[in-house]
Order: C-alpha cells, then structure tokens, then sequence
C-alpha cells in the first residue's frame, strides 16, 4: 500500500470504520498465501487517515478469527491453517511428520537438578534432568516444551544430541521406550518469556499440555508443552459409549 490517504468509507457510511477496514483487510488476506506478510499499523493509519487504535482493532478480530496471526518483532501475516492433532501419545516429531511437516528443535537448555512438587511426587523423590527446547514445524515456533526425565533411568541426558525426538532416544539409547502416559489440556496466556520463545505477543492464547509417561511400570518423563493456538488445534472423535469425567485425558 501506498502512504496517499484514502477514503476507508463512502460519505455518510454510518458503519464503524474498524468493521469497514477488518473487511478490506479479510479480502486482502483472502487474496494472498498464508504466511505472506500483511500491511504494517503505521502504513494503514496513513493510508486511510486513522487512528492507530483502530488499526488495532481490526487486527485484534482478525487475529481471533484466526484470519492474520502476529510474529513478535516481525509484523502481522495471513495465518496458516492450524495442525489440527488427535488426542494420542506420540512424539512431537511423530506428530508433526505425519502432518507433512518437519520437525526440529531450539536447545534452550539441559541439567541435572532436584526435583520438585507434582514432578518430585511423580519420579519418587529422585533427581530429572530439566530439558527445555522450542519445538519447529517447517522451522516456525510451534511449541515450547519443560521436560523433566528420570534421572535415575537416564544418567546422561546431556551427552546426547536433543533436537530430535526424545522419545526415540529413550528407546534406542537407554532401552526405556514410552509406552503408557496420561495427559491433561487446558488453555493458557502467553508470558513475557514464552512470548519471546514462540514469537508471539504477551497475552496470546497456548494450549498447554502436562503429560506424564512410564515404561514398563517406571516413571520416566513429566513433561509441560505450551503450544501455539494460532497453529494448532484438537480434534477428538466422541463416542457416547465414552463415559470420562471432564478433567480426564487419554
């Protein structure tokens, strides 16, 4: 767009004019490919003669139709479809690969530290190795993950490359393959640190995941995910047959 002011409403359009510039920038998003970058605040306020709080506005409803998505830093683009995931037990990489995206994963840190509170009480008081990444799909944020692994069934954690698939070196490495786990969903609100992790704005909705896995009988991982709402969704087939309380999970 250009910096010339333009009309945003016909003389006497007694419309609200964020409803009228939501409507042109839904066409304009309409138009282009997901992840193309959209027109910045300060080129819409000059364009159309506006208030940066209307521009705000418009793009505040567009973003919570899941119509533009915002990068922290970069700007705001036409959004992409969601990876829409069933609730089961996998691994990030599974998961993602069977969406035909790539997975891949930010190191944000690895050690071996005490135990606390629901992880303690779930590993019987032994030691875990806390290993946080930021998960990728097709290289953009889609997840954050604190992951804490049972010291006592993996004394080496560090030594081992961890941009992969944790699951499959539980498996190959230690012969401690993940076979059983309970998780619980709910919705969250992005911080200040998972914000800049997942180059989303403060405040953005997360689906948060705890999940807590065991091999053989043995605790082995207690793990929480936040992940994006704006590029994931759930999808559950219900069956009336199926009688779990409302706070239950797998």
């Amino acid at each position: 767009m250009t910096h010339d002011s333009a009309p945003l409403l016909a003389a006497g359009d007694p419309e609200p004019k964020h409803r009228a510039l939501q409507r042109t920038l839904a066409a304009l998003a309409g138009s282009l490919e997901p992840g193309s970058p959209m027109p910045s605040e300060r080129s819409l306020t000059e364009r159309y003669d506006i208030s940066r709080t209307t521009v705000r506005t418009a793009i505040d409803s567009l973003v919570n139709d899941g119509v533009l998505e915002r990068a922290q830093g970069k700007g705001t683009f036409v959004a992409r479809d969601r990876v829409r995931s069933n609730l089961h037990m996998a691994s990030f990489s599974d998961d993602m690969r069977r969406r035909g995206l790539a997975p891949s994963s930010t190191l944000v840190g690895v050690s071996r530290q005490p135990t606390t509170g629901a992880v303690a009480a779930f590993f019987g008081g032994c030691a875990g190795w806390r290993l946080e990444r930021v998960r990728l799909a097709d290289g953009a944020p889609m997840a954050l993950e604190v992951d804490w692994v049972n010291a006592d069934l993996v004394t080496d954690l560090d030594a081992h490359d961890l941009t992969g698939s944790l699951y499959a070196l539980l498996s190959t490495a230690y012969d401690t393959p993940v076979d059983a786990a309970d998780q619980t969903v709910w919705a969250s609100a992005a911080d200040a640190r998972q914000a800049e992790l997942l180059q989303v704005p403060v405040g953005a909705p997360l689906l948060a995941f705890e999940r807590r896995s065991r091999s053989g009988g043995r605790p082995v991982e207690h793990v929480t995910s936040w992940y994006r709402g704006d590029r994931y969704a759930l999808h559950m087939s219900l069956d009336p047959s199926m009688r779990t309380g409302p706070t239950e999970a797998l």
